[in-house]
């Protein structure tokens, strides 16, 4: 349930309210707007429904939240959800650039493509300290030594840092590193893994299973939120369909779609979502058009050489003319970069 409160509603009266929710053994989320204060309650229905809130003093109504998702919902919160990340914001209407190689393959390659992404106006670093990967031989990634090498990165160049978490029990230790702790897509519905982040208090991007649909998406992010974190952002990164020529399909309506249903701020990684280069530039430019908060895009000095998803990625001339013209698309729409 959502309780809106009167425009003149005052302080104590607010205090009040908060209070005999709390009594109730009912949880609160405070949302203040220009014009409007918001209260989400979180609990037990019964105990919901027993409270006679619209008679309490500086109450203006009561609506009922309809969405199994409640915490991600825009009936729950209305106004979008800013990001704050050591100065950089997230869905404040700007646009950020998170780039980097899929994995961290070396303390130089890793250093080398920070510069890249620094070069052209980027924001965030990204790259996989632990992969998971489809075959057993494929290349693990670095694990500790990487994050390691991501931190430096980041003191060398300014970036913030985002790389994925794989389970509850490396928790603690990326967040020891990250300003960004990445839930993979293979690890949507890993409710314990959501839960440990949670509970952490970083940030988390959180990508779109392979085939999961919009509504069990939100339904993973209210797993994070449930437990206290609302520093989330979705990713829509392309879902698995009967096509072959791409990776993926990517799934820009999804953009428009949990605009509409939540207030959780989304971005678009074109590289997962297609699996090819030359598709990156063009769904990146459509992503921006559809009103996404960002982008996650796979760079690499040298994509020959690259020990994952080289095929997918940009190398440096080609990710500075994406940056170049995403700016440009940006501002035509009267955005900013952050």
């Amino acid at each position: 349930m959502v309780i809106v409160m009167n425009p003149e509603a005052t302080e104590e009266q607010l205090q009040r309210v908060l209070d005999r929710i709390h009594d109730a053994g009912l949880k609160t989320h405070l949302s203040k707007g220009q014009y409007r204060t918001i209260i989400g309650i979180i609990g037990d229905k019964k105990k919901i429904a027993s409270l006679p809130v619209e008679a309490f003093d500086g109450v203006e109504k009561a609506v009922p939240i309809t969405a199994s998702y409640k915490l991600v919902s825009r009936e729950f919160k209305p106004e979008a959800t800013i990001i704050d990340i050591n100065g950089v914001k997230i869905g404040d209407g700007s646009l950020v650039v998170m780039a980097g190689p899929c994995a961290v393959e070396s303390r130089e390659q890793l250093l080398e493509a920070a510069e890249i992404v620094r070069a052209a106006g980027g924001q965030f670093l990204r790259g996989g300290a632990f992969k998971p990967r489809t075959s057993p031989y494929a290349f693990q990634g670095l694990e500790e030594q990487g994050l390691q090498y991501l931190a430096e990165a980041r003191e060398v160049t300014g970036l913030k840092i985002v790389t994925e978490v794989m389970d509850a029990a490396s928790v603690e230790l990326v967040a020891a590193y990250a300003d960004i702790l990445q839930i993979g897509a293979r690890n949507m519905q890993n409710f314990h893994l959501l839960k440990a982040v949670g509970r952490c208090g970083k940030p988390v991007l959180l990508k779109r299973g392979i085939a999961a649909t919009i509504a069990e998406w939100l339904h993973a992010a209210e797993y994070i939120l449930n437990e206290g974190n609302y520093n989330v952002i979705l990713c829509e990164r392309g879902i698995r369909t009967f096509e072959e020529y791409t990776r993926n399909t990517l799934d820009l309506s999804a953009v428009g779609a949990i605009k509409y249903l939540s207030h959780l701020p989304v971005i678009v990684d074109p590289s997962h979502g297609t699996g090819k280069w030359r598709l990156v530039r063009p769904m990146a430019m459509a992503a921006v058009a559809a009103g996404a908060d960002g982008l996650l895009i796979e760079v690499h000095p040298n994509p020959a050489e690259a020990l994952c998803d080289g095929l997918q990625s940009l190398n440096p001339a080609n990710f500075a003319v994406l940056m170049e013209d995403v700016q440009q698309l940006a501002a035509f729409l009267r955005r900013r970069s952050a």
